[in-house]
């Protein structure tokens, strides 16, 4: 079945616990559900094998999870608007070229959470897994959650959610690639930026209850570990805008893990946002 990715909606890592290794001695690595310390991160795209397209993935997925820039991405594997993707459709990271698969034509946007697989050697694809047909796109229309007043860097950003960061940004190999702040169970978690949410769900290991916000075609951040999520995939937010719960899911204590990317690069949330 494919699914069908309108620019607003591509969607989430490369993450940390297990580890395995496409071709060329990149290593893809996930986060463990159970890890006290922040997630192991790709510092750097991951240039050889592929990934074959299961239900529930989206470009931003796929592109988040081995560390590319959506746009890049797609470039890559000549994928053009409206971006479609198909479940059994090989996206490939390195330079080969793709090969002809049969696929299914009909578009879904499947919202069933999915195991991640990590890149793999170039094999033959005959025919794509059987699915069920899965809901469309949702279509774009304003999130209805409560709108806080925040204050905003000069570059738009805000505090996702009050409270200690009790872990900071680290680009030095496996550390941290964006911030974890503390706080209590079910404490309001913000929309940092205006911008549409293009990723609402469980389906990327280590992150729990993740929403994934697209602010520009430059920029989007992560919000990690929620205990409920209030923003569905397509809605549009504000900057302040209620979009989950803090809670504990995919982590050992309660506490938001928050990123921002640009152009898929993990960068120092407190460079962007307001000094405190």
């Amino acid at each position: 079945m494919a699914l069908r990715l309108p620019l607003a909606t591509l969607a989430v890592a490369v993450l940390a616990g297990c580890v395995s290794s496409p071709p060329g001695g990149v290593q893809v690595v996930e986060r463990g559900q159970n890890q006290g310390r922040a997630p192991v991160i790709q510092r750097q795209p991951v240039r050889s094998g592929h990934y074959v397209v299961q239900r529930g993935d989206t470009l931003y997925s796929i592109a988040f999870r081995f560390g590319w820039d959506w746009k890049a991405l797609a470039a890559h594997n000549g994928l053009r608007d409206p971006y479609l993707i198909r479940v059994g459709q090989i996206i490939r990271f390195d330079n080969r070229a793709l090969a002809s698969q049969p696929v299914a034509s009909t578009p879904v946007r499947s919202s069933t959470p999915t195991t991640t697989r990590p890149a793999q050697p170039a094999t033959p694809v005959t025919a794509p897994p059987a699915t069920k047909p899965a809901k469309p796109p949702v279509a774009s229309t304003p999130a209805t959650t409560p709108v806080t007043p925040v204050s905003r860097s000069a570059s738009g950003w805000a505090w996702p959610t009050q409270g200690s960061v009790i872990s900071r940004f680290s680009s030095n190999g496996s550390l941290n690639k964006g911030i974890d702040i503390a706080g209590e169970l079910g404490q309001p978690v913000l929309a940092a930026s205006d911008g549409s949410v293009v990723y609402a769900g469980s389906g990327l290991r280590g992150y729990g209850e993740l929403i994934i916000i697209k602010h520009s075609d430059t920029y989007v951040s992560a919000y990690g570990h929620n205990r409920r999520l209030l923003v569905r995939e397509g809605q549009q937010v504000k900057a302040g805008q209620s979009i989950a719960e803090m809670g504990s899911t995919g982590a050992d204590r309660v506490k938001l893990h928050f990123e921002i990317r640009r152009q898929g690069k993990p960068v120092d949330p407190l460079q962007y946002l307001p000094r405190r």
